[in-house]
């Protein structure tokens, strides 16, 4: 393990539990912590809280980036260590420069473009060139083939996988973990 791994999972605030979000986040945060990496991501509710309760019940960590602009109160109860920003551009700014990988879970238009951004910038070959982009689920793939229709070099930039579990030993393949 790398000193310091943390993996960003960006995905939906409004899944609650029961729902099959909820829980590929929850298991996807177990697995992380599981594995010994810290989870980032956005703080609050869905995917977020899921996420944060999967890694922290498996003895694992969880840094919170909250956005003061949203005025949602604080951090959920599983972050382990709230970094507070002041606008919605500076939060993602933070989310992507913490994570030595990101994983993305279904989303709205919030979770899109948290990965339109770490995606561009990988793609461009800027700050996060060579952190892993990994998206959970089938819930992306028919964007990814627009995108490749467009542009098919861009497809390098971004990986698919079907499961938590898949996503987890992709996350360690790409960073060299044994």
């Amino acid at each position: 393990m790398k000193a310091g791994s943390i993996v960003t999972v960006f995905g939906a605030s409004k899944t609650v539990p029961g729902q099959p979000e909820f829980e590929t986040a929850q298991t996807l945060g177990r697995l992380l912590a599981e594995r010994g990496f810290t989870v980032a991501n956005g703080g609050y509710g869905g995917t977020m809280l899921a996420s944060a309760k999967g890694a922290v019940e498996a003895g694992g960590t969880v840094v919170g980036v909250t956005c003061r602009a949203f005025k949602r109160g604080k951090a959920n109860e599983y972050v382990s260590e709230e970094i507070a920003t002041d606008s919605l551009t500076e939060r993602l700014a933070k989310l992507i420069e913490l994570g030595n990988a990101y994983l993305v879970l279904p989303g709205g238009t919030g979770t899109l473009l948290e990965l339109a951004d770490a995606w561009e910038h990988k793609n461009k070959g800027f700050s996060n060139a060579d952190k892993p982009i990994i998206l959970v689920g089938a819930f992306w793939k028919p964007l990814v083939a627009m995108m490749g229709r467009a542009d098919a070099d861009c497809l390098r930039a971004v990986d698919c996988v079907e499961s938590p579990e898949a996503a987890v030993a992709m996350v360690v393949s790409k960073l060299n973990i044994e």
